[in-house]
């Protein structure tokens, strides 16, 4: 693998932007495990081991069970995860391939009607956030 840029370096600017974004995030209404589940679908659709590695280990800092996280690489498969939660990670999902099929009327719906406009609104910042992050970690070529 050849030697990429370090953004923190190059565009140190740009990285405190978003880590503005993260601290705005911190502050929203969704559960850290909402926040958990949300970053850690987005890096595995996108294949960030990065970002995998450090959102596995905030989810278990932040008391989230193992079992959970081995699941959700297959989450519609599992009973393990409340109706709140498969909104919000068929959202997730859609928003991180949004080039597939945009975000269907039937998933923005289910989502809006478990959590209100502004929880939905944290969701969608929240996945565009780490999908972000994912693209830097993989385009640079992060390693854990």
């Amino acid at each position: 693998m050849s030697k990429r840029i370090n953004i923190a370096e190059v565009q140190g600017e740009a990285i405190n932007a978003m880590m503005g974004l993260e601290k705005y995030l911190s502050s929203c209404k969704l559960t850290d495990s909402m926040k958990d589940l949300i970053k850690l679908r987005a890096s595995v659709i996108n294949k960030c081991a990065y970002c995998i590695e450090m959102h596995t280990k905030e989810a278990l800092k932040h008391g989230e069970d193992a079992q959970r996280l081995f699941a959700l690489a297959a989450w519609q498969e599992s009973p393990l995860f409340t109706d709140t939660e498969r909104a919000v990670l068929a959202l997730v999902d859609e928003v991180t391939l949004i080039s597939v099929a945009g975000v269907s009327d039937a998933v923005y719906q289910a989502v809006l009607q478990h959590l209100g406009e502004q929880s939905v609104a944290e969701v969608i910042m929240q996945t565009v956030t780490i999908n972000g992050w994912n693209r830097i970690a993989l385009s640079t070529r992060m390693v854990h």
